[in-house]
């Protein structure tokens, strides 16, 4: 910029006529600020006017269903905007239910009465169970012996469990 244009800018007069010419623009804004509202009427109608601008009657035919493109064939083709983003993935498939359960059972001892057969004291789960040599006490589980410190369980499968004394153990036998 040259030197008499900063010169002008820095100079007192100026400054007061840039004031002077502010504070003329704020009177003029404040003594029309009640102002007067505009001449506001309802006009005439007239009849020189078209009643209907668009002819509403002429369109009515685009928008038949009869006037559609069909499709070439209905199958399960994708769209123009599929997208598989917002496909959830697929749910795996359930797991098959257990075919098998652990039963606890705890050998408490036996008794025998005077012709009759051994019986053993079984605690199965949170009951107590008497049975006899060869009785089902669960599902697909016999009593094979029982003796002063373990009893003998076997399965038509031929397997054999032991159970000690006093001690609990979990036996895996088919669900019913």
């Amino acid at each position: 910029m040259p030197a008499a244009l900063i010169q002008i800018l820095r100079s007192r007069w100026f400054a007061g006529c840039v004031h002077a010419g502010l504070w003329l623009l704020l009177f003029l804004v404040i003594r029309n600020l009640g102002g007067k509202a505009p001449d506001l009427h309802e006009s005439a109608p007239s009849p020189s006017l078209a009643q209907s601008v668009v002819p509403v009657g002429k369109m009515e035919p685009l928008f038949l269903s009869a006037e559609w493109p069909k499709p070439a064939e209905q199958t399960n083709n994708l769209g123009l905007f599929f997208t598989k983003y917002f496909v959830p993935p697929p749910t795996p498939a359930p797991p098959p239910p257990p075919t098998t359960r652990k039963v606890a059972i705890a050998y408490q001892g036996y008794f025998q009465a005077p012709d009759a057969p051994k019986c053993a004291v079984l605690k199965i789960a949170e009951a107590l169970v008497v049975a006899r040599l060869g009785t089902l006490v669960e599902t697909n589980l016999y009593v094979a012996d029982a003796s002063m410190q373990k009893l003998t369980l076997t399965n038509t499968a031929a397997q054999v469990h032991v159970v000690p004394l006093n001690t609990q153990k979990d036996i895996e036998v088919p669900v019913r």
